[in-house]
């Protein structure tokens, strides 16, 4: 499960923020609050050092005075709850002839990426919930908080694999509701679809009162069109293939690309969802840091 973190990712992104000030002190106002020990701004009190704590978070002075190792705990307020909702259709088994070279699909990224995003959240005092998303399989794991929790996000991680397609809203009643509640989701998907199941996934979960943040993830292949010659396509939930020759769709296929970008991204700007497009052959450390730079500008 250890395999699903990648040591420089994690060494570079750890301590940035994930959850985003609007949600935490707008969103949530008027509700119910309560206090979570973590790693927030006001010193609270300090606990004995644990296996598996940071040695930033340390006192050394009082190390120093004491001989013995004590952790300074921050209290915050906090009703924030972190969804990691993952796109576990067919078309996430899709690789680039980079990444394929290497074993690594866009389900791999995603499920990377999502333990990455939960490691952070439980850090940082937050309980995470984890939703993988295909007719085949819906893997739901309720919001826990703490390291032991985590490590059941990182089991449920393993063990999602792709099935055939983005279930429809009647299947995913049950869950809506609980994220509904406020918070942050975060859909990580390609958002390639046959019908608008995720369009109305995301219409239903997303409210005044969270935050939904959308991960499209692409590959280089898909972006840049590198194919030469006759090549045959596949899509991966219909089994539908067409053989074509690369250099006579080639300016189609980009008008459709676009075509397609923007009428996703102004479909999510109707629902008030965030979106960010994520290249699968690009350093994680490199991409994830980038995003949660970007997070944390818009948000101060």
């Amino acid at each position: 499960m250890q395999s699903l973190i990648d040591p420089k990712t994690l060494a570079r992104v750890k301590d940035m923020p994930l959850v985003a000030k609007t949600v935490a002190d707008g969103f949530l106002h008027g509700h119910q609050s309560s206090n979570q020990r973590g790693v927030g701004i006001e010193f609270s009190q300090y606990r004995s050092y644990e296996p598996g704590d940071q040695p930033g978070r340390i006192d050394w002075k009082l190390f120093a005075r004491s001989d013995r190792y004590f952790i300074r705990e921050a209290e915050r307020q906090s009703d924030i709850t972190v969804w990691l909702v993952v796109d576990a259709s067919a078309s996430m088994n899709q690789a680039s002839e980079l990444s394929q070279k290497e074993g690594w699909n866009k389900l791999d990224y995603a499920r990377h990426l999502a333990a990455t995003l939960a490691y952070i959240g439980q850090k940082q005092g937050d309980s995470v919930g984890l939703l993988g998303l295909s007719t085949d399989q819906l893997s739901f794991l309720p919001p826990g908080a703490g390291e032991r929790h985590w490590h059941r996000v990182m089991a449920q991680l393993y063990k999602l694999k792709a099935g055939s397609v983005f279930p429809n809203t009647n299947l995913l009643n049950q869950y809506t509701a609980r994220l509904q509640r406020p918070g942050l989701v975060f859909l990580l998907s390609d958002f390639y679809q046959q019908h608008n199941e995720i369009n109305d996934f995301l219409a239903q979960v997303s409210h005044n009162h969270n935050e939904v943040s959308a991960l499209q993830l692409q590959s280089e292949d898909e972006l840049a069109f590198p194919y030469k010659g006759p090549i045959r396509f596949k899509d991966l939930e219909t089994h539908e293939e067409v053989l074509v020759s690369s250099n006579g769709v080639k300016k189609d296929y980009f008008n459709a690309l676009d075509e397609h970008q923007q009428s996703l991204k102004a479909q999510l700007v109707s629902l008030g969802v965030d979106m960010s497009c994520i290249n699968i052959d690009q350093p994680m450390d490199e991409v994830l840091f980038n995003y949660l730079k970007a997070r944390h500008k818009v948000v101060r």
